[in-house]
């Protein structure tokens, strides 16, 4: 078992940017509403169900405080691209360009999405990282596909339920929006289910490259912090 003093992490940086992408992208693609089959969801949630396999790897080698920390940064890069949209939306357009109208329609949801996602993935992904980090003591670092999926399962109802509700209630129709959550809730959690075995191997790799293996005995499980140790 790996301490979990100050040390440089080879990965730890490259593993934020990619996180901070998935969370921004996925942002900006809810703003349209799909289907495929039965399932009516929002085009996010093709990609976003990837934040939470990188929370589940966070937790499991750098331990709750290494994966709070990108989490906060995640919400950091999404409360400035809200900002910069609604900022830019406000401002009049130039002449000659008109396209105002279109960008309303769609950009301006972002505030809406962006707050939507801060309450749910707050409550979701935390809820996700301290479920996994206390399994992982609890289980002596055993079965880790029973850990992902157990706290995937309570933290992608709350985030999927919140985001849904926060973003889509009053704009879609009382029916809808129950398909929605269902079909998100189903599908994030099949994706996670589906990439087990993917995990496994990159969560393999950064122990490997990393040499750490974090377990969290005893800690204080503090939101609002950013500290990684």
């Amino acid at each position: 078992m790996a301490s979990t003093q100050s040390k440089t992490w080879k990965l730890y940086d490259l593993t934020l940017g990619l996180f901070v992408a998935v969370l921004m992208i996925s942002n900006i693609a809810s703003t349209k509403i799909t289907s495929l089959g039965p399932f009516v969801f929002d085009g996010g949630t093709i990609l976003f169900p990837l934040s939470y396999i990188f929370g589940d790897i966070l937790t499991e080698v750098y331990g709750f405080k290494g994966a709070r920390r990108i989490i906060w940064a995640g919400f950091g890069a999404l409360l400035l691209m809200v900002l910069t949209i609604t900022t830019v939306g406000i401002m009049p357009a130039a002449g000659g360009w008109d396209h105002q109208e279109s960008y309303e329609n769609i950009l301006m949801l972002a505030p809406r999405l962006g707050l939507a996602s801060f309450l749910g993935y707050l409550t979701g992904s935390f809820t996700n990282s301290v479920i996994l980090s206390r399994l992982k003591v609890k289980m002596a670092g055993q079965k880790l596909w029973v850990r992902t999926i157990a706290s995937t399962l309570v933290g992608e109802g709350f985030d999927t339920v919140i985001f849904c509700l926060v973003a889509f209630l009053g704009v879609l129709s009382p029916d809808v929006l129950w398909v929605l959550i269902v079909s998100n809730y189903i599908f994030k959690v099949a994706i996670e289910v589906l990439l087990t075995p993917l995990t496994y191997r990159v969560v393999a790799f950064y122990k490997r490259h990393e040499t750490e293996d974090v377990y969290d005995h005893n800690i204080d499980y503090k939101i609002f912090s950013v500290r990684k140790t």
